[in-house]
């Protein structure tokens, strides 16, 4: 909106002696628009003895307004990324953390295993587990993996 002399504006009858009082004579409010939606406004005007705006000066804040909310977008695709990549981040520190628990896991198996006398005949007996039980056993194993790597 652009309003070159305020004091004879007939959409501004109402508030004229406010802006008497102001000192104002012209006006000009650009929005600052993002994905369609009106998130601000710049709001500039003049005294009574200045110049009135110009039609550059109101081309001049719609390219500052514009501008403005270009980097105001950038800013949020910014904080965006930084969200992603610190979910990311503790993602990459959870797998690393169920992955310590896993090699702890089973060296604690194998140094168990490995202390009784008939650990090499063992393998032998390996066709004999069911592969329900297995699973069962793998299974429970992921489930502690987890509960290790929460912390």
């Amino acid at each position: 909106m652009f309003i070159p002399d305020a004091a004879t504006d007939p959409m501004l009858r109402s508030v004229r002696d406010q802006l008497h009082l102001r000192n104002v004579r012209s006006i000009v409010v650009v929005p600052i628009r993002a994905q369609g939606t009106i998130i601000g406004a710049i709001f500039l005007r003049t005294e009574r003895e200045a110049a009135p705006f110009s039609d550059s000066d109101v081309r001049f804040c719609q390219v500052i307004a514009s501008l403005t909310a270009k980097a105001l977008r950038n800013a949020y695709r910014f904080e965006a990324m930084l969200r992603d990549t610190q979910d990311v981040g503790k993602a990459q520190r959870r797998g690393e953390m169920q992955r310590i628990a896993m090699v702890a896991f089973i060296r604690r198996l194998l140094d168990r295993y490995t202390r009784t006398e008939d650990h090499m005949w063992a393998e032998t007996l390996l066709p004999k587990a069911s592969d329900e039980e297995l699973e069962r056993l793998v299974t429970v194993a992921m489930q502690v993996l987890e509960k290790e790597a929460e912390g």
